[in-house]
């Protein structure tokens, strides 16, 4: 038992504890950093969105289904994760600089919420050209709502959003709700569907904004088609 009276025995001991540690945390740190542990999210059918009930955010608010945001003309919706958020205020900026074109072919942009705090709604209608609505029941977050914890702070991707948001000038608070992730929608009038269904990945994950266009535009090509019909 001699080399236990030997202090390199301890030394090269704790050295290979210090050293499995920082491998454990470099493969915590790697694994964290693909989609292994993210929750698949599950998609929606027109059926299960035209059923959400929506209210809206005036002193005597009125409740609606969800399918008269988009019965008509269809309709480009931002589910938003947190109106706080200053990635989502980012991605609403974003979406509302399509405002123009949007209007050009008729067709609405909305958002959801899935809380009314204070004054949350307000201070984020100035990124977002759109009406907002409550969705208390977080429909629009399902059919399985999906969360990210504190493992998003451990993202590589997550801090790329949080420096392009920051650089964009972007700012927000921690006010609300802000683990369950959101996503955007594009419906088409009628019966046509959902032509397209982002759901937020990780922190600050943005819709195509290419791709919401793309389908905003076969709504209207649609919609045509249909009339001549």
């Amino acid at each position: 038992m001699f080399f236990l009276q030997d202090p390199s025995f301890f030394s090269m001991g704790m050295w290979s504890i210090g050293a499995g540690a920082l491998g454990a945390a470099a493969l915590a740190l790697l694994l964290a950093n693909t989609d292994v542990f993210l929750s698949k999210p599950q998609k929606a059918a027109l059926e299960y969105l035209e059923d959400i009930d929506l209210k809206t955010l005036e002193k005597e608010p009125r409740t609606f289904k969800a399918k008269e945001l988009w019965e008509k003309n269809g309709a480009v919706i931002m589910a938003v994760r947190r109106p706080g958020c200053f990635l989502c205020r980012e991605e609403a900026a974003d979406l509302s600089s399509l405002k123009p074109k949007l209007d050009e072919l008729g067709i609405p942009l909305y958002a959801v919420v899935k809380e009314h705090v204070r004054t949350e709604v307000k201070d984020f209608q100035p990124y977002f050209k759109g009406e907002v609505f409550l969705d208390e029941k977080k429909k629009f977050y399902g059919p399985q709502k999906r969360k990210m914890m504190f493992m998003g702070f451990i993202r590589v991707g997550v801090w790329y959003n949080f420096f392009r948001a920051w650089n964009g000038g972007f700012s927000g608070n921690l006010e609300g709700e802000g683990f369950i992730l959101g996503g955007v929608f594009v419906v088409g009038s009628g019966k046509q569907g959902i032509l397209l269904e982002h759901r937020e990945k990780e922190f600050g994950d943005k819709v195509n904004l290419l791709s919401v266009l793309e389908a905003a535009s076969k709504i209207k090509a649609q919609t045509w088609a249909s009339k001549e019909k």
